[in-house]
Formats: C-alpha cells, sequence, structure tokens
C-alpha cells in the first residue's frame, strides 16, 4: 500500500474553513466529515484533516493547541506545476480572506509565495524548476 499523509489541523469554525478551500479549489471526503472534523483531498496521497479546536485537543496529550494567529505551529508547503499557479492560488486565498505572510521569493529555481488562512495556519504553495537549479560544485 503506497503511504498516505494526513496533516492535521486545529480549526475554530469549520464551516469557514470548509468554504475557504472550497474557494481554492480543494475538496472534501464526505467519509471522513462531521461537525467535528473534515477530510480536505490534496492529492491522492495527501489529506488535510480539519479538526474543530476542541476536537483537535482530544489528540494532543494534554498539550496546549496552538494559535496559529500568534505562534508558528507549522509550515504547509505545497508544490504545484508552475508559477502562474501558484500566483493564482495565492489570488484565489487572499479574495478568500487569507492575508499574505511574506513578499513573493523568487530563488530562480524556486518560486514561492505565502499566505495565512482564516486560522492563521501558514501556507507556502511553490513551484520548482529542478532543470534551472544551480549545478552543484
Amino acid at each position: 500500500m503506497a503511504r498516505q499523509l494526513f496533516v492535521n489541523l486545529p480549526v475554530s469554525d469549520l464551516q469557514r474553513s470548509v468554504d475557504f478551500f472550497t474557494a481554492l479549489g480543494f475538496s472534501f471526503n464526505p467519509d471522513f466529515t462531521d461537525e467535528n472534523a473534515t477530510c480536505m483531498i490534496v492529492s491522492d496521497s495527501i489529506f488535510v484533516m480539519l479538526l474543530v479546536e476542541p476536537f483537535f485537543a482530544g489528540f494532543t496529550g494534554g498539550k496546549p493547541v496552538s494559535d496559529a494567529t500568534r505562534q508558528t505551529e507549522v509550515l504547509l508547503a505545497l508544490s504545484l506545476d508552475s508559477r502562474a499557479e501558484v500566483d493564482a492560488l495565492v489570488d484565489k486565498a487572499v479574495a478568500a480572506g487569507a492575508r499574505i505572510s511574506q513578499e513573493p521569493r523568487d530563488h530562480g529555481f524556486m518560486y514561492q509565495r505565502s499566505f495565512a488562512d482564516p486560522d492563521g495556519h501558514q501556507w507556502e504553495p511553490f513551484h520548482m524548476d529542478p532543470a534551472a537549479m544551480p549545478d552543484a560544485a
């Protein structure tokens, strides 16, 4: 069986998060959706579980849940097929209520932008062109 990755993120308002990520073009698996959580499909093997904060807290072993608007808990780097896709996703995110976290970064072989979703989680969509990577000396 191929490995899969399930990233779990706390959210304060599940419907707001579903509406936000739907506006960015993501879909959700109804088999893993209820009043406490939903499963956002990123790819065939990557999923983001959006969990309401009290439900999320049940998995932390008593550790407090980070407030992503005040502390960095994770950076979610998402590879895309082109610079245009990076720009389009970030533009959709801003139109849906995200805020820009950092100015665009262009490293020649890699282009990335950054936004914070409504709960403050920092997303880093990027495009990498291996053909443009500097030769290793």
